[in-house]
């Protein structure tokens, strides 16, 4: 395929689109809720109708506001319906064709939860079929991938990356460019590219929407990343529990290859790029790189001490690009408006946009794409509506690698220095809003049981540091607890923090010292309480 081809595919598609377009949602949240009986009824009526002709119903990836799903859009008319049932179905087409209202809840599309949004890596999702590559070609896809092929050399490739100052989004921030050029600069040979969307955090669902709304967009990124530094082959890493994001990449990875997108000679040239789906079992440890590698190569997923770096030796002791799925959605878009352009957005250190799972006892929950350095309050306050009927207490922001942000420093800009400078961390984007009747101590209990149940336990530190610190805080919340204890706590998460071997035990106390510093009031009154109750025992 040439580049006259793929714009005479795009060309094709648009002039085959019919005057209304009617996009459903068909992602996980919305199926949830009988999207895909919205979508059986909609073409139904149309066709009821005889509209046919000039309205098209079309399955979309994810629109954002899962909270009050399943959602229906009127692209030409910018009219956003929400809770959609079957049975609204016949009132929504048939208020196209002049009659009658909608039954179904009309939503805002001006709404701050949308119209905060910069939307780069979601920028096609809820509005292209991400089942048809067709769709995907007509917004623009692969002309990134052709130009870099056919305009670019690898180096300059990653000197565009590098200058668009994108930093790894799958948690600890790594400038991407560097860990590209490491990979460029190795001897020629056998290199891969490997894509992490073993997404497990509690309350995190972001790499599940990318890859469910706009797989072609991953896969661009991957055959790019593969050009630049010198891979002709790919693993995509999804855990099993997203069958529907499987299944979409399936799906786009045969379309890519019919077309010879993917495969040998890529777009006429002489770079060949294959790309093979791994499907982990959930073990939220496989998320750590090296964990990851050993996972895809057949192994348990263990980490491994490093260096060396996985850059420098990882799969099957090859050098190896690994990237989260966010990071590679970002590609793309970077080569086609430039790295000047996407630096520009952000701040000094944390260029570009994030995703996050707005979730937890705020009004408006969902998907939001936003730019760094917004802050903490205008997400949760302005696009998340705030809780109904109460105040905020704390945002708890990097799933169980994170900490807990009080209310009090609201005002503090999403960016890595930021959230690290206040006790959490960017993570991959979970963002759990809690409000005054919550106990941050049970909090720090949750993600402390979830860090106990999903070590690998291949390093003392983390293997029996965390059950620890579990019981530790279970022994706090039943009011059987002294200050010893809380002095142990604390002792206990300075050891797994500073001699884990991997960041899930490194990252593992984040919860409870964030809790500690901020809500230790909260602690101090458990132990008050369970002497007054008598179950501790005070010694004259």
């Amino acid at each position: 395929m040439d580049i006259t081809e793929l714009q005479e595919i795009a060309e094709k598609e648009r002039a085959n689109q019919k005057e209304i377009r009617v996009h459903c949602c068909t992602s996980t949240g919305c199926r949830a809720a009988n999207s895909m009986g919205v979508k059986k009824n909609l073409e139904a009526a149309v066709k009821d109708h005889g509209m046919g002709d000039r309205v098209q119903v079309v399955g979309v990836g994810c629109m954002g506001f899962c909270g009050n799903g399943p959602l229906v859009e009127i692209v030409s008319q910018e009219k956003l319906y929400e809770q959609v049932t079957p049975n609204d179905a016949e009132s929504i087409i048939n208020a196209l064709n002049g009659g009658g209202i909608p039954t179904a809840p009309e939503g805002d599309l001006k709404h701050p939860f949308f119209a905060r949004q910069v939307r780069i890596v979601r920028e096609t999702s809820g509005k292209i079929d991400p089942e048809r590559i067709e769709e995907y070609i007509a917004a623009g896809g692969y002309q990134s991938l052709y130009k870099v092929i056919h305009d670019f050399t690898p180096q300059q490739v990653v000197e565009e990356i590098t200058k668009s100052g994108l930093r790894g989004r799958g948690g600890a921030g790594y400038p991407t460019g560097l860990k590209w050029a490491t990979v460029a600069k190795m001897p020629p040979g056998q290199k891969y590219v490997v894509c992490n969307g073993d997404e497990g955090d509690p309350g995190a669902f972001m790499d599940r929407s990318v890859l469910e709304s706009d797989p072609h967009r991953v896969l661009e990124g991957m055959a790019i990343a593969a050009y630049a530094v010198g891979a002709s082959e790919g693993y995509i890493y999804v855990r099993a529990e997203y069958p529907l994001a499987i299944e979409r990449l399936e799906t786009a990875i045969k379309q890519a290859k019919k077309y010879g997108i993917l495969g040998s000679q890529i777009f006429e040239s002489n770079f060949d790029f294959k790309v093979s789906i791994r499907i982990g079992a959930g073990a939220f440890v496989c998320g750590e790189e090296t964990a990851l590698i050993a996972s895809i190569e057949g192994g348990r997923g263990n980490p491994r001490p490093r260096p060396p770096y996985p850059a420098q030796s990882g799969l099957w002791d090859c050098p190896t690009l690994i990237n989260n799925v966010e990071s590679f959605a970002n590609i793309a878009v970077i080569i086609r408006e430039g790295a000047e352009w996407y630096a520009s957005i952000g701040t000094e250190k944390s260029k570009g946009t994030k995703i996050f799972a707005l979730t937890g006892k705020v009004k408006n929950n969902g998907l939001i794409e936003v730019p760094m350095g917004i802050t903490l309050r205008e997400i949760v306050e302005e696009m998340g509506g705030g809780i109904p009927g109460g105040e905020v207490k704390a945002v708890q922001t990097g799933g169980p690698s994170g900490g807990c942000i009080p209310a009090s420093l609201l005002d503090t800009p999403v960016d890595y220095e930021s959230l690290a400078k206040v006790g959490s961390m960017m993570g991959s984007g979970g963002m759990v809003v809690m409000d005054k009747d919550t106990s941050m101590v049970e909090v720090a209990q949750f993600y402390m049981e979830f860090c106990r149940g999903e070590t690998c336990g291949k390093c003392i530190p983390c293997r029996a540091g965390t059950v620890q610190m579990y019981q530790a805080l279970t022994k706090i919340l039943k009011g059987e607890a002294t200050e010893v204890d809380l002095v142990k706590l604390e002792e206990l998460c300075d050891m797994v923090k500073f001699t884990s071997l991997c960041g899930l035990g490194q990252s593992a106390p984040n919860p409870v010292l964030s809790t500690l510093r901020y809500f230790r009031e909260e602690y101090l009154a458990l132990l008050k309480q369970g002497v007054l109750n008598g179950k501790v025992a005070v010694h004259g």
